[in-house]
């Protein structure tokens, strides 16, 4: 494979590292400079530290490429393409120079304020989860990591508060999954499952009945009278959703009353709660707070619910779990996953200038990175 343009231009790499958080351990593998090593890539600058959180020395990622060192942070962000998985606040990407490239998770659909100042600033955002097929697919994602990471947490919660989880005589343990989509498919799955094939099987074993899942899609939500039927009857309730109004809860904070006591609540839409847009967005489940991979669960009394935006109905509460990243509860997996898909990415960036990008007659991957680019994304969402 050739990279580079016609006529060699000279394009640097930032890898910044993830701040937000203490527990936020994901940087990219030293495979993804090795990649950056076999392009025209003159300078491969990642942030001092980088791999710590994950025990990867550094010396691994300077033996990946001669052109790699550290720098700091502002280094990271003043170079031609900046890569990071989670988009950058708003001073570090004022940082970003006009002309350069960010390739990070955006949300263009909920983050219009992001949107904006990308606009503003000229920068190129390549927002990776914008990145599809030409029927829609991503294909920079780790769907059965949400789905999979996210039940195993509710299910060792269940087993903390069911009296009987674990005896022959209890019932089949209902779940209710909001939603049929990729995350919702691997929801399902890992549900029958208990989150974990190693408990099922023990469970199994012990002639303990199994689980039950009702797949409700998004449609049907929408009937109160069938929604509290199903709530009255349910053990673990999934958000899988995929809404095109945000301004909507699927489930309104009142119809949580018909929730047993000891039932188990679970976000993996991961929608945030944000009074800034007109009318305001708000989480499928109504009142459940916003997660990190910090805490991500959230017993009713936890004092989470005394800082939450006032705005936001809360006064019927369950054992809640939601995380703004399910994947990076397991963050070398995670990072294994994201690196090789984010390298064909790259490539495009690599191999054309963008004033050359076609939407519509590129190549595969040129295709589905210029419809992720910012300005693009705009003018065909306007």
């Amino acid at each position: 494979m050739v990279f580079g343009y016609a006529e060699r231009v000279e394009l640097s790499v930032g890898l910044p590292r993830m701040h937000k958080e203490a527990g936020e351990r994901r940087d990219f593998l030293p495979a993804l400079v090795e990649f950056l090593d076999r392009t025209d890539v003159t300078d491969i600058v990642l942030e001092e530290g980088y791999g710590s959180g994950m025990k990867i020395p550094g010396s691994e990622y300077l033996e990946a490429s001669p052109q790699a060192r550290f720098g700091t942070y502002e280094e990271c962000l003043a170079q031609d393409i900046v890569v990071v998985i989670r988009s950058p606040g708003v001073d570090a990407i004022r940082m970003i120079r006009s002309g350069a490239f960010l390739v990070t998770m955006v949300h263009y659909a909920t983050r219009p304020e992001r949107v904006q100042m990308f606009l503003d600033l000229e920068i190129h955002a390549v927002s990776l989860d914008s990145v599809t097929s030409d029927d829609g697919m991503r294909l920079v994602e780790n769907r059965r990591a949400v789905g999979w990471n996210g039940v195993r947490a509710a299910f060792r919660e269940i087993k903390k508060v069911h009296p009987r989880f674990s005896h022959p005589s209890r019932r089949p343990l209902r779940v209710l999954c909001l939603g049929a989509g990729g995350v919702g498919g691997y929801a399902v799955h890992a549900a029958t499952r208990y989150g974990d094939p190693r408990l099922r099987d023990e469970m199994a074993s012990h002639k303990v009945p199994g689980v039950e899942v009702t797949v409700v899609d998004f449609d049907l939500t929408w009937h109160e009278y069938y929604m509290l039927g199903r709530l009255e009857q349910t053990d673990l309730l999934i958000d899988a959703t995929q809404r095109s109004d945000p301004s909507r809860p699927v489930v309104p904070n009142p119809w949580l009353a018909a929730l047993p006591n000891d039932s188990v609540m679970l976000d993996l839409s991961v929608d945030p709660y944000d009074f800034s847009s007109d009318p305001p967005k708000v989480k499928g489940i109504e009142g459940m707070p916003e997660g990190t991979l910090d805490q991500f669960v959230f017993y009713p009394d936890d004092p989470v619910y005394e800082r939450m935006d006032p705005r936001v109905p809360t006064k019927h509460r369950r054992v809640a779990l939601a995380c703004y990243s399910w994947p990076g509860i397991q963050p070398r997996r995670c990072m294994e996953r994201y690196g090789g898909q984010i390298e064909p990415v790259l490539r495009v960036l690599l191999d054309k200038p963008f004033e050359e990008w076609d939407a519509d007659t590129g190549a595969y991957y040129e295709r589905a990175v210029a419809r992720a680019e910012v300005s693009t994304w705009q003018s065909r969402h306007a």
